[in-house]
């Protein structure tokens, strides 16, 4: 509720000062348009949070997948809908294999996606070098720029695949397993459920909803180089955090990433609104999420405290009791 408030005021304001041009439809359908790909790029992280790991990759990953979706159809000729598929497929098993990797080598997934995040980017430069890649589809282009009732259908993308994850890790089992070992490996494993499994499909979603990113991107843009999705892993990392989720695994919200995403966008639209430096974005966001940590860590002390002094101060309380009638 927070962040819906802060996301309406914020927008409320900028609109007003503005003069209301950011109520009109095609600024409406801009915003929507440009918020899909932070949106998806924070799902994708909030997946691995829930089972307690970090995903570097995220940009590196998207880069080179958007590349590969665009070369694909323009140097090979692909049709969209294969040359899409590819890219979906290619995600996911790109995910996956980040996933094995953390279980077969027991190391954390921050160093683990820190080593395939620099092989992607080689590979992205290798496919696409100094050039510009036109996607090379009208189909796609036009699919890009789509709406309906002034609400771009990329949106519509990004808004089914956040439902598709909320009603995955609320009502399907494998979710609340990957939640479950997220939140507490030791009791996860004790109940019966595979950590190394939940690891394995925490990278395979990630890489999934990446690779759906990748090609909302190409879908949206003109064209695409080596320089995209370079600015993709500070949003990442923004959406989830900010939106609620704990960096330790096992809590997230995916309504509050949706949200938070907004915001983070709406940092963006003041800064060009008011002509201030590109920097002050970075240095904006890079402080409230450091912010939302910090806070969020206090707030674990204060609850750990809290939880200690109550059996305490239940035990004086039954030895007073019991001492009285003497």
């Amino acid at each position: 509720m927070t962040l819906a408030a802060v996301a309406v005021i914020g927008f409320v304001a900028l609109a007003a000062d503005s003069h209301g041009s950011l109520l009109q439809g095609n600024a409406v359908r801009g915003i929507l348009t440009y918020l899909s790909v932070p949106i998806l790029i924070g799902l994708a992280q909030l997946v691995v949070l829930a089972a307690g790991q970090m995903n570097l990759s995220v940009g590196a990953l998207g880069g080179f997948l958007s590349v590969f979706t665009a070369a694909l159809m323009a140097d090979h000729g692909v049709p969209a809908p294969l040359a899409i598929g590819i890219a979906l497929l290619a995600g996911t098993v790109i995910g996956a294999v980040n996933g094995i990797l953390v279980v077969v080598t027991r190391i954390n997934g921050f160093i683990v996606t820190l080593g395939t995040m620099t092989i992607l980017l080689g590979l992205q430069y290798r496919v696409a070098g100094t050039r510009t890649i036109d996607a090379g589809s009208a189909a796609l282009q036009r699919f890009g720029s789509m709406s309906l009732l002034n609400v771009p259908t990329i949106f519509m993308v990004a808004l089914v695949v956040a439902g598709g994850l909320a009603f995955f890790l609320r009502r399907v089992a494998a979710g609340r397993r990957l939640l479950a070992s997220g939140g507490n490996p030791l009791a996860a494993e004790l109940s019966g459920i595979s950590n190394a499994r939940s690891l394995v499909l925490a990278h395979t979603l990630s890489g999934l909803i990446i690779a759906v990113a990748a090609v909302v991107a190409v879908a949206s843009a003109p064209g695409v180089n080596k320089s995209i999705g370079g600015d993709w892993l500070l949003p990442s990392f923004a959406a989830p955090i900010i939106g609620g989720a704990a960096l330790a695994g096992g809590a997230v919200s995916v309504l509050g990433a949706v949200f938070a995403a907004f915001i983070v966008r709406l940092v963006d639209l003041a800064r060009a609104q008011y002509s201030l430096d590109p920097s002050w974005v970075n240095f904006t966001v890079g402080a409230v999420v450091l912010g939302t940590v910090v806070i969020g860590r206090i707030r674990e002390v204060r609850q750990t405290r809290s939880r200690r002094a109550k059996p305490d101060t239940a035990s004086r309380s039954t030895n007073s009791t019991v001492r009285s009638p003497a």
